[in-house]
């Protein structure tokens, strides 16, 4: 005799296709905040006379910013765009600067758009996050190098995944697993988020047709047959 088990999880939520999603990671507030302080670290190692630090996230949005004692006002907002350049095109700003100098001059006309050294993306397992800019320290040269120390603050960044808490894991009795099966009802029913079925087939049965249920199928004796598909 067939006997094949079916359990299906009635899911709550869409499934996606794996090509129209991609995995992302975010820049969060602290983060930010630690691309920032290395950058004062290294401003006071340095001895720089000032600076504005600015961090944006990875749609050029400002996420924090931090001004040191003696900085001109205007570095604030060049520090900005610093960062949101860096970001925006994916490189350091001087390379921009370096471009202009060498007289492709049409650049400048770009929108929202600062060519000036001292921008860096923020880079995270090959994916650009953010963005740091500096502005107002003793030279260019030292404003990118206290951007580039800030962006280098990712290297020591902790996963998500390590600061959450393990999901809980339900377990069920064998003689509830077995009940549930031998009169076909449901296991589990956290109906916000899924449940779990548990029903039984001796033989052929009907054609089910399942928009968001997954079945897990054992045939526990004998041998069965799976027609799959359709539209």
């Amino acid at each position: 005799m067939k006997k094949i088990l079916l359990i299906p999880i009635l899911l709550m939520w869409p499934v996606l296709s794996p090509a129209q999603v991609m995995d992302k990671k975010t820049l969060s507030l602290e983060g930010a905040k630690k691309v920032i302080a290395a950058a004062v670290a290294e401003a006071k190692r340095l001895d720089a006379p000032g600076g504005v630090i600015a961090v944006v996230d990875d749609g050029g949005n400002l996420m924090a910013l931090e001004r040191l004692d003696n900085t001109f006002a205007a570095g604030a907002n060049i520090s900005i765009g610093k960062a949101r350049t860096a970001v925006l095109f994916k490189k350091p700003t001087k390379a921009f600067e370096d471009i202009i100098k060498n007289g492709r001059t049409s650049m400048v006309a770009l929108e929202n758009f600062t060519p000036l050294q001292g921008g860096v993306p923020i880079i995270l397992d090959g994916q650009v996050i953010g963005g740091v800019g500096v502005s107002g320290a003793a030279s260019a040269q030292q404003d990118e190098e206290l951007a580039i120390a800030g962006a280098n603050a990712s290297k020591d960044f902790a996963p998500m995944s390590s600061q959450m808490k393990p999901a809980r894991v339900t377990y069920f009795e064998k003689e509830k697993v077995a009940e549930a099966f031998a009169k076909g009802a449901v296991l589990f029913d956290g109906s916000d988020k899924y449940m779990v079925h548990a029903s039984r087939r001796d033989g052929p049965g009907m054609a089910e047709v399942h928009v968001r249920d997954a079945d897990i199928i054992y045939v526990q004796e004998g041998s069965a047959t799976f027609v799959t598909g359709g539209a």
